[in-house]
């Protein structure tokens, strides 16, 4: 029977000389050790913002051409990838199957982990290829150790396909050939030795809210800092949107309810009636000509 390959020499598979006597520790000790580790993280992902900018523009420009923005991992990592592709509809709007998150395992494996699925390189290719990955798409395999085969083999065959490429790991690896963009965050031995959805987690979740987030400003999903690209579709984002609309319109709060409804609960489409005095279908056609950019919608500036 073959062996598993030695992966002593990841850095998240170390020990972590902090955390030592982690089971001699006090509750209050134990949750302050970890504090102070997840403390490290943010600093360890600014050192590749540079990265993670570069991969966000790959995203952008695949979202902004009719592509898709897919992410793919096993484990923790896939989970991650899934969480940050179903938050996009709600946060930004965007069509379902635009940003799109692949698991070893499927969709059960959010739930119930399917670990042993990420031994296979070939696992995700039946699902790229009916997904019919192209080269207007950007594939961000996710793994901690950047070790996972079913990630790499999912990207290498991805950029087979065309696809513009990207790793995200936590630890120190040579970008492989059919990777476009190498995003190292080495965030270092966990707490509990090789517990990963700790500070590795961390760090990919910020990641990922970096990429996703700064691609959907590039496309436009925002008016400044404001979450302008929502339609309200529940009591809470009606009254997000209403006071967005206060915000940017002056309208008292039952004013922007009633220019809410008139313009079928979408934000932007409010603002561009109220701003240019124009009826919701003028309001709809300005936004498409710009692309969706409420700022160009309303004539720049």
């Amino acid at each position: 029977m073959d062996h598993p390959r030695d992966r002593s020499g990841v850095l998240t598979e170390q020990r972590n000389p902090r955390s030592l006597g982690l089971d001699r520790l006090t509750t209050r000790e134990v949750v302050g050790l970890i504090n102070e580790e997840d403390r490290t993280v943010a600093e360890t992902v600014a050192g590749a913002l540079n990265e993670i900018a570069r991969f966000a523009d790959l995203a952008g420009n695949a979202l902004s051409s009719g592509g898709r923005l897919i992410y793919l991992g096993a484990g923790t990592s896939g989970r991650l990838g899934v969480l940050d592709a179903s938050e996009c509809p709600p946060t930004f709007r965007t069509e379902p199957g635009r940003v799109v998150g692949i698991i070893a395992g499927g969709d059960g494996a959010l739930r119930v982990s399917s670990e042993g699925r990420e031994d296979d390189r070939d696992g995700a290719h039946a699902e790229l290829d009916v997904l019919g990955v192209s080269g207007r798409d950007a594939v961000l395999g996710i793994t901690t150790g950047g070790t996972t085969p079913y990630a790499l083999g999912g990207v290498e065959h991805a950029k087979t396909r065309g696809a513009r490429t990207g790793l995200l790991v936590c630890d120190d690896i040579e970008r492989p050939l059919w990777c476009d963009v190498l995003i190292s965050v080495p965030t270092g031995p966990e707490v509990v030795t090789g517990s990963t959805r700790m500070k590795a987690g961390t760090a990919t979740k910020l990641v990922l809210n970096a990429i996703s987030t700064a691609a959907m400003v590039r496309l436009g999903k925002t008016y400044s800092n404001l979450m302008v690209d929502v339609r309200a579709t529940n009591d809470k984002l009606r009254d997000r949107a209403a006071r967005l609309i206060v915000e940017l319109t002056g309208l008292d709060r039952a004013a922007a309810f009633g220019l809410l409804g008139r313009a079928g609960g979408h934000v932007k489409t409010a603002i561009v009636m109220h701003d240019l005095r124009l009826p919701r279908e003028q309001a709809e056609a300005r936004l498409r000509k710009t692309g969706g950019r409420l700022r160009d919608a309303l004539g720049g500036g």
